[in-house]
């Protein structure tokens, strides 16, 4: 085949893949495991604070064992699990590492309702601190998911859309999982007040 032609069937080539949409499944694949990445690291400040705080409230006297043990336990647990930017496409993995954070998301809420009935651990400072850090990480948490649902709802609309989702049939970019709470169910149910409980 002549140079020319080569070059023209490049151009050609270059030129279809990008007005099909091809860059842009790359632009937003980068863009979705980025996301994941910093929620991954959001997630990894938390482990690593936890260690610190269970230090401290081991420290007060007559402490609930149980509760510390199940915030050890739910840590251990979510560690455990080697998460990826690349597993973003594995829906499996993405439930199974998400059921685990919200292990110690539970684990954590439990810890501070029960360190309210403990003024001694309420006036400890260093304590003190470490709950303000814990409570800004799971601030940032809430942002780097909404930042990863938002990324991949746009990788989405573009693997479902005409004709872009020929491109993505043509070169397997299947719609990635998003975040999930684990009690959709629960959460959907107006809150009970009752103001006669004390």
């Amino acid at each position: 085949m002549p140079v020319f032609y080569r070059w023209a069937a490049a151009l050609l080539l270059v030129f279809g893949l990008t007005g099909c949409g091809y860059n842009d499944f790359q632009r937003l694949d980068e863009q979705s495991r980025s996301a994941w990445s910093e929620v991954l690291n959001q997630y990894q400040r938390r482990a690593d604070l936890i260690p610190n705080i269970v230090a401290t409230v081991k420290g007060e006297a007559n402490f609930e064992q149980e509760t510390l043990t199940k915030v050890i336990e739910a840590r251990s647990k979510a560690t455990s699990i080697q998460m990826t930017p690349e597993m973003v496409n594995d829906p499996a993995a993405m439930a199974k590492f998400q059921a685990a954070q919200g292990e110690v998301s539970s684990a954590l809420s439990r810890l501070m309702v029960v360190v309210e009935q403990y003024p001694n651990l309420k006036a400890n400072q260093g304590f003190s601190d470490l709950r303000v850090q814990l409570e800004g990480t799971e601030n940032r948490v809430t942002v780097a998911r909404n930042r990863y649902i938002e990324a991949i709802q746009e990788y989405n609309v573009l693997a479902r859309s005409f004709p872009s989702n020929l491109t993505a049939m043509v070169f397997s970019y299947a719609p990635k999982a998003n975040f999930q709470v684990e009690n959709e169910a629960a959460i959907t149910q107006p809150p009970k007040v009752d103001f006669n409980k004390p």
